[in-house]
């Protein structure tokens, strides 16, 4: 007997979410007003377009855009606020230093110092790139940063290796190093965005500030140690390859050092690029914004003279679609803040879950959870500006306190579920060049089994500092 064809998942998923989205718009339930259900109906859609991967990121985006300014959901600067946003022109700077790196050959150069220390297995090389982006995330305050560095010289490794285009080898070496610039640093206070969103919105709202030492004993031993491990031990088992003297002769790889013509080049571009590390260190002294510290930089690379980026390359390293896409998470986490609903959502979670004094272990897993889901629906920029507000209720209603409600949204807003969450996970990968569809493989099981696990072991960590 022949089986009917079956409906594909992604298109049939994104489908039944657009029908239910055109109900909320039309029905306005549960107390919306007309112009919050269909702002809520916009966001569901683009959520689902974003995660199913149906259409081009870049589309749903404009989709996104062209929408909510139709329908008057939000005024233009508000929809557009992402473009003027300092995290989009980091992601310039970053493809530009990254172009800098891979045209003047400094990557493959550095891979060639590096690669004999890493490339006699796949799991030390694998963890050997790993252990590099965390240390890279105590000196770079800039996840994009770390990438456009990290990246290029992974790629020329991958080069070096024998692992091609969309090889289970390469896309590991492009996945471990999307994380590993981006997630640990969710655990030191001044390396990413949503560490500093959240920061300022506890020391506005509460006066509460949080000392660079007590946040990271507090989260990176689980959320940076522990969890980097169990990436390493995902991406091997996901991904798995091997790195042999047999694999490099067969892939007619040359492995010599690139050539001495380009010396000079590169000794220029690690001398810039040295610098703006350096400056990138010391912006609490300084207080110049990491992306205008980039822009300046890339404004150097792309000097004529000077530089080492061409206009052909410029035009081809930077993508206009993965801008878009950023520009996209970042207005619909303001614009769902600004239509209210973000409130609306926190507060319905916080009266849907059972939280109540003197179940302390429950309270940690369930506040946990709450910053997940709520990152899922904002964005992870998003999510502290939605739950910092509510601390304090949440702290009454739970008997913890404030600064350990506070924390509890650093675990679930360091849990990604989903790329679009997170604009340096996309630029990472399409700095790699490899498919973003990879990355979900590792970020879905991850988040499993950091609320499956971690969460319980970070809740016996902080009760043994103290905390609860």
């Amino acid at each position: 007997m022949q089986k009917s064809p079956s409906l594909p998942a992604k298109p049939f998923i994104a489908g039944l979410v657009v029908l239910a989205a055109l109900l909320i718009a039309l029905l306005a339930p549960g107390g919306l007003t007309t112009p919050q259900a269909q702002t809520l109906a916009i966001v569901l859609v683009t959520l689902a377009l974003w995660s199913t991967g149906v259409v081009p990121p870049y589309l749903a985006s404009l989709i996104f855009f062209a929408v909510v300014l139709v329908l008057s959901l939000a005024a233009p600067d508000k929809v557009f606020a992402g473009f003027g946003s300092a995290a989009i022109w980091l992601i310039v700077s970053g493809f530009v230093i990254g172009a800098a790196i891979t045209i003047s050959g400094l990557g493959e150069r550095l891979a060639a110092l590096i690669g004999p220390h890493l490339t006699t297995s796949y799991a030390r090389l694998i963890g050997g790139l790993m252990l590099v982006s965390m240390l890279l995330g105590f000196l770079m305050p800039s996840s994009v940063g770390r990438a456009a560095v990290l990246v290029p010289i992974g790629m020329a490794l991958a080069d070096r290796v024998g692992f091609g285009r969309g090889s289970n080898g390469r896309v590991g070496i492009a996945v471990i190093l999307a994380v590993g610039c981006n997630m640990p640093s969710f655990a030191i206070l001044p390396s990413n965005i949503p560490n500093m969103i959240f920061s300022g919105a506890a020391e506005t709202i509460y006066g509460v500030r949080f000392s660079y030492m007590e946040y990271l004993i507090l989260h990176y031993p689980v959320l940076g140690i522990v969890k980097s491990m169990l990436t390493v031990w995902l991406v091997i088992r996901l991904f798995p390859a091997q790195t042999t003297s047999a694999v490099t002769e067969t892939a007619g790889v040359d492995t010599s050092p690139p050539a001495e013509a380009n010396l000079a080049t590169q000794i220029r571009v690690s001398a810039i690029l040295l610098v703006t590390l350096a400056l990138w260190m010391t912006d609490s002294v300084h207080g110049i914004n990491a992306a205008w510290i980039g822009l300046v930089t890339a404004s150097i690379l792309l000097f004529p003279g000077i530089g080492v980026v061409p206009p052909p390359a410029f035009k081809s390293s930077v993508d206009f679609g993965t801008l878009l896409f950023v520009a996209g998470a970042l207005a619909l986490g303001t614009i769902v803040d600004t239509s209210g609903l973000g409130t609306m959502f926190g507060t319905a979670l916080e009266q849907a879950l059972p939280l109540q004094k003197g179940t302390d272990a429950l309270n940690f897993v369930l506040l946990s959870v709450m910053s997940v889901v709520t990152g899922l629906f904002t964005t992870i920029p998003g999510s502290p500006a939605v739950l910092t507000p509510m601390a304090q209720d949440l702290a009454t209603q739970t008997g913890l306190d404030l600064q350990t409600v506070l924390m509890t949204q650093v675990i679930g807003f360091s849990t990604v579920v989903f790329p679009y969450q997170v604009g340096p996970l996309i630029v990472a990968m399409q700095l790699s060049g490899e498919k973003l569809s990879h990355l979900v493989r590792l970020t879905v099981p991850l988040a499993l089994i950091t609320v499956v696990a971690l969460v319980p072991l970070d809740f016996l960590w902080w009760r043994l500092l103290g905390w609860i």
